[in-house]
């Protein structure tokens, strides 16, 4: 259950460019990428009480997802968003891994977890509203324990830590995740998150999603190890699970949330997938990897692998595909409405979030901005 080292990273690299050296280390795997269903003796308990119906919710909340994704990226190309970061072949990640939470723990995303967001309950259309800017991300925390998205690389992870210490300290009986990219594991806030939760026994799970590509800088530019295997330093597991596989993803992800809830501590989850799309549309990747590359990770699809498992195994069958289908027209229409009907935000709003009292210097500023908006009226009416 090893997983091959991808092609050449770099499209324009030469012949006799020294390249690092490969490393196959071991990962959790419970379906291949032919829908055959794997044996773990370790995590299987995990899945065990999985139903079809159960399997096909997890096929649905991929297809879904990704169906929302492909139509955001669609309405940013048409500048209905201002910018868009795909998921496009991270769904089986996200959606294993936000499966796998109870309704009472607390989730610290970055900007790409739209899986997870599903998974939480939170309306897609409110994702959007924080790209097209007009609000700050529309929905309260608390009423899905899913925080808001997070721009600045890595400091979520600080804030997950000192919540789940301050639930620990509560004797709370839950957990908290944080989800960051393979780029995110090299800041600084990521290694203080390391130390304060390991130290404190903290009840979170580090969940990076590893799709090997931090913008234009591939993994082996960042660490000489798998990104696991830094859990070690800090005295706590690390694991790597394949991140196209929903099954183990689930699976791990239950394991690790059940550790932190006993007052076992942190864990860290290395998913090891791919970004099939760009880092976000302002974003052109054919500059900086091989199309070699991405084909061979296509054959690794997450969903199209979960569907051959469905099928093989009779859990389904066209009926349900077929109202999927409609399901997934449905949602893209939605969404395309929904985008396009939010209203402008009040230019003015944003003086009134920065002091709970007011000042002086943000009323001048405030006079300014009017005065720079009236400039627009009066030059149309002349």
């Amino acid at each position: 259950m090893t997983v091959e080292s991808t092609a050449a990273r770099r499209p324009r690299r030469s012949a006799g460019t020294k390249k690092s050296p490969s490393t196959k280390p071991e990962l959790v795997q419970l379906l291949t990428p032919e829908g055959e269903r794997l044996k773990s003796p370790e995590y299987d308990k995990y899945v065990a009480g999985l139903t079809p119906e159960d399997l096909r919710g997890l096929y649905r909340d991929m297809v879904l997802t990704r169906r929302f994704d492909a139509e955001a990226t669609s309405l940013q190309r048409q500048g209905e968003l201002g910018l868009w970061a795909s998921l496009l072949g991270q769904e089986a990640a996200q959606i294993g891994s936000g499966r796998a939470t109870r309704e009472d723990d607390y989730v610290f995303p970055t900007y790409r977890e739209h899986g997870v967001a599903w998974c939480r309950g939170v309306d897609p259309t409110n994702l959007l509203g924080m790209f097209r800017g007009v609000n700050n991300g529309g929905w309260d925390p608390n009423s899905n324990n899913f925080h808001l998205y997070t721009i600045v690389i890595g400091s979520q992870t600080l804030h997950a830590t000192g919540y789940a210490m301050g639930i620990a300290k509560d004797g709370a009986d839950s957990a908290v995740i944080a989800y960051f990219g393979d780029g995110a594991s090299s800041q600084g806030d990521v290694a203080e998150s390391f130390t304060f939760s390991a130290v404190y026994n903290a009840p979170v799970v580090f969940f990076c999603q590893n799709n090997q590509w931090a913008i234009s800088e591939p993994t082996e530019k960042q660490t000489r190890v798998p990104l696991y295997q830094r859990a070690q330093g800090y005295g706590f597991p690390g694991v790597r699970v394949d991140g196209n596989d929903v099954l183990a993803c689930l699976a791990v992800t239950r394991w690790a949330l059940e550790r932190a809830r006993s007052g076992e501590g942190p864990t860290l989850v290395e998913a090891y997938t791919y970004r099939m799309g760009a880092h976000t549309t302002s974003d052109d990747p054919s500059k900086y990897r091989a199309d070699e590359e991405r084909e061979a990770w296509e054959a690794k699809d997450p969903i199209l692998r979960l569907r051959r498992y469905l099928e093989a195994s009779n859990h389904t069958d066209e009926g349900f595909f077929a109202e999927l289908e409609a399901e997934s027209e449905a949602l893209g229409k939605r969404v395309r409405e929904a985008v396009r009907a939010m209203p402008d935000p009040d230019h003015f709003a944003i003086f009134e979030n920065v002091y709970a009292d007011g000042h002086a210097l943000v009323d001048e500023e405030r006079a300014q901005f009017a005065a720079y908006q009236a400039s627009f009226t009066e030059a149309e009416g002349v």
